[in-house]
């Protein structure tokens, strides 16, 4: 009698695991149908939009308001985007991704490979920034500095050091911006030569990620702390932009002909703005 319940009873403990495998397997079949955590987004020369998503994890493609996989990158540490932070696109179409886990850029082609460039000597990348020769320009919080990367890889070039360097754009005239959220002057532009330019003198953000900057030269910061987007003219005054709902946690920037487009984690969700402040959530079809 002891044995046949014993028996019953790992029976039953067996049932219960293969139903809790199965149904872990059935919740990540259906999470990796929606975004999960979106922290970067990219617009390419065709208008779609690239988003790195962080616990996917991978990069999704969004075409006319429809979302599909671009890269499925695997859930095992230390494998191709295991861990994506940024997503870059080049005019010519070539999209780069930052991935932490192995240290890592890649470039990953229409077929879905992935390319390393540096050989794992990057560190943790943050954001990325093409210049106009087609070279990348990387922020890198482990080591408090920005890297230049050829595009077709290579040793990685020291830039310039930064407070906790977060997000980077080129502007039209090829200049370098970048967040240094650490620092006693949040928002600055870099010189060819590493010479820092303030732009944000004081440390009015809360917590800021990214930049992006518009042909006139204003400049738009996503600060996650303050659910907020700043706005900061060419004289460097910086004001509250947009803020509160729908926005979580933006973190993620760019620009879109004259749209600000925003990855926002906390709400699992791409946003585009126009320059009234209207923020629209885009691509809620996600196959």
């Amino acid at each position: 009698m002891v044995h046949s319940v014993a028996q019953r009873f790992t029976q039953w403990i067996v049932i219960c695991v293969s139903y809790s495998g199965a149904l872990v397997l059935m919740m990540d079949a259906l999470h990796a149908q929606e975004m999960q955590y979106p922290l970067s987004v990219a617009v390419a020369t065709d208008n779609s939009l690239y988003v790195a998503d962080r616990l996917l994890p991978g990069i999704w493609k969004i075409t006319e308001g429809k979302a599909k996989l671009f890269y499925q990158g695997d859930k095992k540490f230390r494998t191709p985007l295991n861990a994506v932070r940024t997503v870059a696109v080049s005019n010519e179409g070539r999209v780069f991704a930052g991935d932490s886990s192995t240290r890592e850029i890649y470039s990953i082609d229409n077929n879905g490979k992935a390319t390393p460039l540096t050989d794992g000597r990057i560190g943790i990348p943050v954001d990325i920034a093409i210049d106009a020769a087609g070279d990348l320009f990387v922020s890198v919080l482990e080591t408090q500095r920005i890297w230049k990367v050829a595009s077709g890889g290579g040793e990685p070039k020291e830039v310039v050091t930064l407070a906790a360097p977060r997000g980077l754009f080129v502007d039209k005239k090829d200049r370098l911006w970048a967040i240094a959220a650490s620092g006693d002057q949040p928002l600055v532009r870099v010189g060819n030569d590493g010479t820092v330019e303030p732009v944000v003198r004081e440390r009015i953000f809360h917590f800021p990620h990214d930049v992006v900057v518009g042909d006139d030269g204003t400049a738009f910061v996503s600060d996650n702390y303050a659910r907020a987007i700043w706005k900061v003219t060419s004289d460097g005054k910086a004001t509250q932009w947009i803020s509160g709902d729908p926005l979580m946690g933006p973190v993620g920037l760019a620009l879109h002909n004259d749209l600000v487009v925003i990855a926002d984690p906390q709400s699992k969700a791409i946003f585009q703005c126009d320059r009234d402040g209207k923020a629209i959530r885009v691509a809620p079809d996600v196959p």
